[in-house]
């Protein structure tokens, strides 16, 4: 199944199954991802939520079918648009927020990068805050490993579980935060198992059943 055309298409998958050994973690998934849109992809552990964005941060290749972002077959030669944020923080809690990002945008040869202080700034972080990221709340973790996504100026946000070990209020302002990217014409691709925290920024909802694609609908976002 997959959503509706659009002249505006960030990324398609088309019949992409993934295997690992014997088991199928992925089973023929067809969707398309229009510019500027939030898909919020649901379904219980081992429904294949990750596995299907790793694929399209070209960390994985699909065992068959097809994946093209901005126009390419081949995600890896456009990875550069893409900005990857793990379930579990990139991030060394020795060091402040400052620091992990201008470490990670060193990381970057011969590109432009987002001012570690300005990618704080943007995600509601003092840039100056003095202590290492061990002593920071899982609210201000999550903000931070978004900022170091941020550095490369991505067209395309693959967001594995953000509001993970978050508490209500962390996560109410990490959809607000995300909302403010959506507006900003980028494209948003969001797993949680609480679908009713994303809510209120989901143009597109994907549930995932056992590697297939169980509904693709509408969202009713408000932010």
């Amino acid at each position: 199944m997959s959503g509706p055309a659009s002249t505006g298409q960030c990324a398609r998958v088309e019949d992409v199954s993934k295997l690992f050994g014997s088991f199928a973690a992925l089973r023929q998934v067809s969707v398309e991802l229009e510019l500027g849109k939030c898909y919020v992809l649901i379904g219980e552990n081992g429904a294949g939520k990750s596995t299907l964005l790793r694929i399209l941060a070209g960390l994985l290749r699909p065992s068959f079918g097809t994946v093209t972002l901005f126009g390419h077959g081949e995600p890896q030669t456009v990875r550069e648009r893409v900005g990857y944020m793990s379930h579990a923080p990139m991030l060394y809690d020795e060091l402040t927020g400052q620091e992990n990002l201008r470490y990670f945008s060193k990381l970057y040869p011969g590109r432009e990068c987002l001012d570690p202080a300005e990618a704080l700034r943007q995600v509601g972080l003092d840039p100056n805050l003095p202590r290492p990221l061990g002593h920071y709340s899982q609210g201000m973790r999550q903000r931070t490993s978004l900022a170091r996504v941020l550095l490369s100026f991505p067209e395309l946000l693959l967001l594995d579980e953000p509001f993970s070990n978050m508490d209500v209020e962390s996560a109410r302002q990490m959809v607000e935060l995300l909302a403010q990217f959506r507006h900003g014409s980028r494209t948003i691709v969001i797993t949680t198992h609480q679908r009713e925290l994303a809510a209120p920024i989901a143009d597109y909802v994907l549930a995932l059943k056992a590697g297939r694609v169980a509904s693709f609908e509408p969202g009713s976002p408000t932010l």
